[in-house]
Order: structure tokens, then C-alpha cells, then sequence
């Protein structure tokens, strides 16, 4: 389920490898020490564990925001086995479409490699 600033995603096991998870992905726009960048939180839970991370990205980076989410997936006990299809679901798309209108970027903007060597 999406709303602008929260994805929540869940998964029951249909497969006995298959492990549960209920995540919460909230995001806000703010302002860093180094521009616009969007802080994430993902809370909830897998496998029965509690989950509850956080990680800020830049401007320039903040459409990687799957990859982050999975990497937390991945430490907080998710299977190599078993994806969280965040790209898979049409609220990605929402999501991605929330943050570009957010950050303000326009389709086929050009990021600055100037700043993306600072970060």
C-alpha cells in the first residue's frame, strides 16, 4: 500500500523457504549539509525480527533507493533466495514519481559528476 511518503510492503511465505516480512519504507525530503536529500526509514519486521533502519540520500542518488531498501533487507535477515520486489509493485513507480517531484528533477536531467565526486 502507498501513500506520498510511506510504502508499507508485506509478504506471507507461500514457498517453506520463503520468510515473512512486513516493512514500513517512509521518506521526507530535507536538507543536508549537502543539498536536497531524502532520508529513509524502513521499520517493521522479518522473519519475525524487528526492523528499524534509517539512511539519507543525496539528490543525485536518491533514485537508488530500492537497492538501499534490499541491502537492508539483506542484513536484517531476508533471504538470498527471496527478493523485496519493491521495483516489481506499481507503488514504486508512485514512490519514484513522489521523490523526482519532490527534489524537483525533471525527466532526462543530467546529474553533475562535480557533486557526485563530493559525496
Amino acid at each position: 500500500m502507498y501513500q506520498p511518503g510511506h510504502l508499507h510492503l508485506e509478504h506471507l511465505p507461500v514457498q517453506r523457504k520463503d520468510v515473512a516480512y512486513s516493512l514500513h519504507i517512509r521518506y521526507e525530503v530535507q536538507h543536508s549539509e549537502h543539498g536536497r536529500a531524502v532520508h529513509f526509514s524502513v521499520l517493521g519486521d522479518i522473519a519475525g525480527k524487528p526492523v528499524d533502519e534509517h539512511f539519507e540520500l543525496p539528490r543525485e542518488l536518491a533514485f537508488n533507493f530500492a537497492s538501499h531498501v534490499d541491502h537492508v533487507a539483506r542484513q536484517n535477515g531476508l533471504p538470498p533466495t527471496q527478493v523485496v520486489p519493491l521495483s516489481l509493485h506499481k507503488q514504486y513507480d508512485e514512490m519514484f514519481e513522489d521523490i523526482r517531484r519532490q527534489l524537483e528533477i525533471k525527466p532526462g536531467e543530467g546529474l553533475s559528476a562535480e557533486r557526485l565526486d563530493k559525496l
